[in-house]
């Protein structure tokens, strides 16, 4: 249904075993290269894509600029960097693809929250990089202040769970940007989550496939897309591809 439609995947992951991987809670990921990665998706109209860095790739900057290599133009990376990663290396991934800072308080391997506020300030003054967050809504309503108040922020799979909702659409009336990902992760209604969202505001929800969906309940699916093609009616071509390209500035 969606395959003859341009389609940024605003979330993916690369894993590949030539650069420094960790074990997260004893978890280490299969490899999926940039390759696999091509294969995979060969027939969802992708056009570009956020290569997004995962717990068990820490500070690794290596493997993501390589990627950003293999894949070319209209891809970007999210990174995860120390809080005190200097301004002269902050500039350098900007100018190398990588368009936001991620913080995962999910699984931890990013900076830690109580350096959010500045660091996605000085992100975004040095390089113009947005936040992107790994959080379950239901810890939103302690951030929300702070995550109001910044440039540009996203959140990851839909917030989680669906008792953070209230939370989730108070940020998106201030700004905040959503990812309808991770189908197999969460703990709602996807399609009545998507429908709220749009409810909101039409240009805050971007989609993307999570693959390869490390640690998943179940994997990413191209029925994910036709979910998304139902539910998002005449916002589709944006939530597929405008939404995004426009945040990470494709």
């Amino acid at each position: 249904m969606t395959s003859a439609r341009p389609f940024f995947d605003a979330h993916f992951h690369v894993i590949d075993s030539r650069f420094p991987l960790e074990a997260n809670e004893g978890f280490v990921p299969e490899e999926f290269t940039v390759a696999q990665y091509r294969e995979r998706t060969a027939g969802l109209g992708v056009v570009g894509g956020a290569v997004v860095s995962g717990s068990f790739q820490r500070f690794d900057q290596g493997y993501l600029l390589d990627a950003l290599d293999q894949l070319g133009p209209g891809f970007v990376g999210v990174t995860q960097i120390p809080h005190d990663l200097p301004d002269a290396d902050v500039a350098a991934l900007g100018e190398r693809g990588v368009r936001a800072v991620r913080f995962n308080l999910r699984r931890g391997g990013s900076a830690a929250v109580e350096h959010l506020d500045r660091l996605a300030r000085r992100v975004h003054d040095l390089a113009g990089m947005h936040v992107e967050l790994y959080v379950d809504a239901r810890d939103l309503p302690d951030l929300a202040a702070v995550l109001a108040a910044l440039p540009a922020v996203s959140i990851d799979h839909l917030g989680l769970h669906a008792d953070g909702l209230p939370a989730l659409l108070a940020l998106v009336e201030r700004g905040v940007r959503v990812k309808a990902t991770g189908f197999g992760r969460v703990e709602l209604d996807v399609a009545a989550t998507i429908r709220a969202v749009l409810a909101v505001d039409p240009t805050a929800l971007m989609v993307g496939s999570d693959l390869p969906s490390t640690r998943a309940r179940r994997p990413f699916a191209d029925s994910d897309l036709d979910l998304v093609a139902t539910v998002a009616g005449e916002h589709l071509d944006a939530v597929l591809h405008g939404n995004a390209a426009a945040f990470y500035r494709v």
